[in-house]
Order: structure tokens, then C-alpha cells, then sequence
């Protein structure tokens, strides 16, 4: 800041001054009016020279603006309107998300492949700005590109270097995944001692199917060409590697092939998968009885054969963990009991592979069961009222219910339709309220084997975030290489947010989070740094504690931005 005076034929004028940077131009603002000259004399007496206590107080400033401690005076009138396209906001959730990045390296992964293929793009700007997009504005590839302007650091590429981007992006997501794993290890040990395993699906708005967009069957129900995604995730709930396959393909047959590229390129040799019935096919089981691998499957009850069904549900030969005693659930008060957990065991053969087969009972478990059935019932009753709504019978949908009867008015069988409850297949189910099956051909003890088998909710949970929050669906490119290339940017924009989460010991909802960092808005100050725009919660507070630095004062002067933007730029 310097001192400027503007004299007139009357009186002189003193005023503070500094040269600022606007849009990268360079121009002079007014700090702060110290007054004419007569206002300064009487100010500060006449025995004093007003030049020499006017450049006196200028330097007082500068050295409080060197302390960061000198008050921000922004001025504004109700009469001059806004520039045209000036812009105002800017948002700064993103440092958070920047400061994982590149602990995890992906900017040093960017780098060794520009080194590759030597293209004059800036890769690591494409790459960030479509994580940090994903997370702070999902939408399409041009909408994150305009959308990149509004950060504190804009975008130095152009849109359809994006596009290039993907391309190169597809081609490297191999190396992409075991490097990204190698440097995470460097910050914190990974728990890959187990490993869960899932699919899900993604639609397409559009009806053609092609390359891998392909007629399967939609989890969300939609008429829709499908892709389907296999990920892979560690004990902690941190995503370790995905493939993306054809929609019509049986997703059974995609879990051995990126276990095999995992094994090889991650260095991982002994470790438990857990998954779902769905996906424990004899085939896979066989697979991870090898080497120094194993396996924790749910089994369905109700595809048993019928001894093992019988065995499963009769009432006696149940045990608690840390009791010799033998219980038979049907001599037993249900109130009593209602938070303990009750098994059972036994070792089958079947396509030469031992299996322990576990069953759990719980009376709490049937309560839940049968409650959710309830509703379906009761939906089910309201459907009956409006024939036209009673179309598919899923295995979880309230149609299921449902029966019809054809008939006339004389009771012969005809085209007219009579709907009711089905009650043998209530009671069919009911059968099975409250017992769970596990197979594993680990030897531990129950309850360990147990408390694998529950936390594959997370990987569930990894799969609702990246469609609701991280909104990865519905997909609107064409080309496979791009539609991989997008897949791999969600995976990524997933693993830095569970990095988040656990970095804010998974106190605050995944909603919270994002939000809070949405919110995360900055005001312009036109030269004399950014004031911000969002409400102090405990979430901000929490951000601002495990990360190191803090953005929550008045005013986030250049100096600050500047420190705090180097500081997430560093490993």
C-alpha cells in the first residue's frame, strides 16, 4: 500500500492506495480515505506535519497487513451497479478434496503417464477438476468444465481436452488403480485382510444397445441399456479396484478375473473375500479355497436342499457364543432373548470343496423381517384395489402377494380376474424369518466369521453414494473408452471421499459432508482476499482441524489463499 494525494485548487486530499490483480489485470483500488488535509490537521494538531503522519500511517498499515491483522474495509454503493460477467463467488470445498489428492499422488500418476504419450494437455488439471466436479457439482463433462471457473484456481485447458483426457485415462486405469493403491499404503496401513466384492448396474438415457451397453437386468427396474461395474473394496470401506463390464454378461464371472489384478498387480497374495449369495458361485468358492485365500459367502436358506433346509430350521441344537449350554429355540421366551444371537454349524462336501455352513437365529431379526413383510402386505392390499398397478412379482416386490384367479359369472374359468393375498406364500416365508446362513472354509471362531459377514453393507453403501450423492448415473456418453473413462473418474471421486469420511472418523453423514462442502462459498473482496459466504457448523470446524488450516475468518486475505492452496497442493 502507498500513499496518494490528490490535490485540487482548494484542498488536498490523502488517501490509501495498493495495485491489485483483478482477472489477472492489474489495476489501483482505494483502501481507505484518510480525509482532506484540514481534517487531518485538526486530527492531529497543527505542531505535527500531516505529510510526514500520513506516511507514517501507511507504513503502520503495511506492517499489520504483513501481520495479517489489519481490518478489511470494503466499500460499496448502492448506485454503481456490477460489471458485466464480473465475477463474485467462489467456491472452496474443494481444498479439502485437493489436499487427499495429491497425499494419494494422483498428481505424480498424471505426470509419469504425460511422460508417456507426451501430449501437451494438462492432465493432472483434467483429472482433479473431474474428481473434485464429481463431488462438488456432478453433471456432464462440458457443465464441470464451465463449472472448474468458479474454484480459486481455474482451469488452464480447454473442453476438448477433457475428452482427449478420457481417452488416455481408459487406456492407463490399470496402472492408475495399483499406484493410487501403492501411495495409500505409504500414508496409512490398508486392512486388505478381507476384501468385499459386489456389482451393481448404470443405465443409459438412451435406447440403443451397443459395444458394452447391453439389455440386462436393471437393479433400478428401468428399460434401459445396461453397463454393470464389479468393485472391490478393503476392510475400512475404501475402494480398491473396479471393472466395468457388458450389461447382458452373468456378473458371477466378473469377480475372478479382477481378483487375478489384484493379485498381480497390487502384491496382494493372502487375504478373505466376502460376498453376497449372488456372487458365491461353486466356481468362485473354488477359486479363493487356493493358495493362502478364503472365502465368507451368504447362502441362501430357501436353495437348499430339503435336509439342509430342515436342519437349518429345526428348533434344537442352537448354541450362544461363550455358553456350553445346547438351546432349543421353541422352549425359549422370546422377551428373554430378544438381543441374543444364536447359531449353529456343520461342514458339507460338495464339488470337493469343504464348506463350514453357519446359520444364525435371531428373535429381534425375525421381528424386523416380519415387520417389513407387513408393509409389503399392506402395499400389496392397497394394489389389489387397482388391478392395472399389479404388473411384475420381483423377489422383493409387494406383488410377490399377490394371486390371481380367472373366472365368469358362473364360476367357469374365463379372461375376468379375482385378486387376493396368496397366503402360502406368506406363510412360505415366514418359515425363514430370522435365520441367516453363512458358507466360509475359514476355521475361526463364529463370531469373528460373523462380524466379517455384516460389514458388507459398506460396499453397498459405496455403490448408493457414487449414484445419489456422486450422481453417476444416468450415463449420456457413447463411446466405450469415454464411458470407462467416466466410470474410473467415479471410482476415484469415491475413494477420496471415504478418505474424507475417515479422516472425520465417519462422524457426520455422507449428505452432511457433501453439503457443507457445496456450501463452501467465498466472496470476492475485490483485491483485499475473500470473505466467506457459508455458515461455521461443527462439520467446518471438524474439516478445518484435520486438515491444518482454516478458512473461516472474516477475511481470507491473498497471502492466506496463497499459503493455504500451496499447503493442499502438497503430499
Amino acid at each position: 500500500m502507498r500513499l496518494n494525494i490528490v490535490r485540487s485548487k482548494n484542498s488536498s486530499s490523502f488517501y490509501v492506495v495498493k495495485t491489485v490483480y483483478v482477472d489477472g489485470k492489474q489495476t489501483t483500488k482505494v483502501v481507505e480515505k484518510i480525509g482532506t488535509l484540514n481534517e487531518i490537521i485538526e486530527r492531529i494538531g497543527k505542531d505535527k506535519d500531516p505529510y510526514k503522519w500520513a506516511k507514517e500511517y501507511v507504513s503502520s498499515l503495511n506492517e499489520k497487513e504483513m501481520q495479517e491483522k489489519r481490518e478489511i474495509i470494503a466499500r460499496f454503493s448502492p448506485t454503481r451497479q456490477i460489471p458485466t460477467g464480473e465475477q463474485h463467488l467462489y467456491d472452496g470445498g474443494y481444498l479439502f478434496l485437493q489436499k487427499i489428492y495429491h497425499e494419494l499422488g494422483l498428481d505424480s500418476i498424471c505426470k509419469t503417464i504425460e511422460k508417456k504419450y507426451r501430449f501437451k494437455y494438462d492432465l493432472n488439471a483434467i483429472l482433479s477438476r473431474l474428481i473434485y466436479g464429481r463431488i462438488l457439482f456432478p453433471s456432464s463433462k462440458r457443465m464441470t468444465y464451465e463449472m472448474s471457473s468458479e474454484l480459486f484456481e481455474r482451469p488452464n485447458f480447454d473442453l476438448h481436452q477433457i475428452y482427449r483426457a478420457l481417452e488416455i485415462l481408459t487406456k492407463e486405469t490399470d496402472y492408475i488403480e495399483s499406484s493410487l493403491y501403492k501411495n495409500s499404503i505409504k500414508q496409512a496401513k490398508r486392512k486388505t485382510g478381507v476384501l468385499y466384492y459386489d456389482c451393481t448396474n448404470y443405465y443409459f438415457e438412451m435406447e440403443r444397445a451397443e459395444g458394452i451397453k447391453q439389455y440386462g437386468y436393471s437393479k433400478e427396474h428401468r428399460p434401459n441399456p445396461i453397463v454393470q461395474m464389479g468393485l472391490f473394496m478393503d476392510a475400512e470401506g475404501i475402494p480398491l479396484a473396479f471393472s466395468i463390464f457388458e450389461g447382458n454378461k452373468n456378473e458371477q464371472q466378473s469377480l475372478t478375473p479382477l481378483e487375478k489384478q489384484i493379485i498381480s498387480d497390487f502384491g496382494l497374495s493372502k487375504f478373505v473375500v466376502c460376498t453376497d449369495a449372488g456372487l458365491g458361485s461353486m466356481d468362485n468358492r473354488i477359486f479363493n479355497s487356493l493358495e493362502d485365500r478364503a472365502f465368507v459367502v451368504t447362502q441362501s436358506l430357501k436353495t437348499l436342499k430339503t435336509h439342509l433346509i430342515e436342519w437349518s430350521l429345526s428348533p434344537s441344537g442352537w448354541s450362544v457364543d461363550g455358553d456350553n449350554k445346547e438351546y432349543d429355540l421353541s422352549a425359549l421366551d422370546e422377551n428373554d432373548y430378544r438381543d441374543t444371537t444364536f447359531y449353529k454349524e456343520r461342514w458339507l462336501n460338495e464339488n470337493n470343496i469343504q464348506q463350514r455352513f453357519i446359520v444364525t437365529f435371531s428373535f429381534k431379526y425375525r421381528r424386523y423381517q416380519r415387520q417389513i413383510r407387513q408393509n409389503q402386505i399392506d402395499s400389496a392390499k392397497k394394489k389389489i384395489m387397482t388391478p392395472s398397478k399389479v404388473t411384475k412379482r420381483g423377489s422383493n416386490d409387494p406383488n410377490r402377494f399377490i394371486k390371481s384367479t380367472s373366472f365368469t359369472e358362473n364360476g367357469e374359468l374365463a379372461v375376468r380376474q379375482h385378486l387376493m393375498i396368496d397366503q402360502s406364500v406368506v406363510e412360505h416365508e415366514e418359515r425363514f424369518d430370522g435365520f441367516y446362513g453363512v458358507c466360509t472354509n475359514l476355521e475361526d471362531d463364529v463370531c469373528t466369521i460373523l462380524s466379517v459377514n455384516q460389514r458388507r453393507w459398506e460396499i453397498e453403501e459405496c455403490f448408493r453414494i457414487m449414484k445419489s450423492e456422486l450422481q453417476a448415473r444416468p450415463v449420456y456418453l457413447s463411446r466405450d473408452d469415454r464411458i470407462k473413462a467416466h466410470f474410473l473418474t467415479c471410482f476415484l471421486a469415491l475413494i477420496i471421499f471415504r478418505h474424507l469420511e475417515k479422516k472425520l472418523s465417519f462422524s457426520f453423514t455422507c449428505d452432511r459432508i457433501i453439503t457443507t462442502l457445496r456450501d463452501m462459498k467465498f466472496f470476492d473482496l475485490h483485491g483485499d482476499g475473500f470473505s466467506p459466504a457459508y455458515t461455521r457448523t461443527d462439520i467446518t470446524d471438524a474439516l478445518h482441524d484435520v486438515f491444518g488450516f482454516r478458512t473461516d475468518f472474516e477475511v481470507l486475505n491473498n497471502s492466506k489463499l496463497k499459503a493455504i492452496i500451496k499447503l493442499t497442493h502438497s503430499g
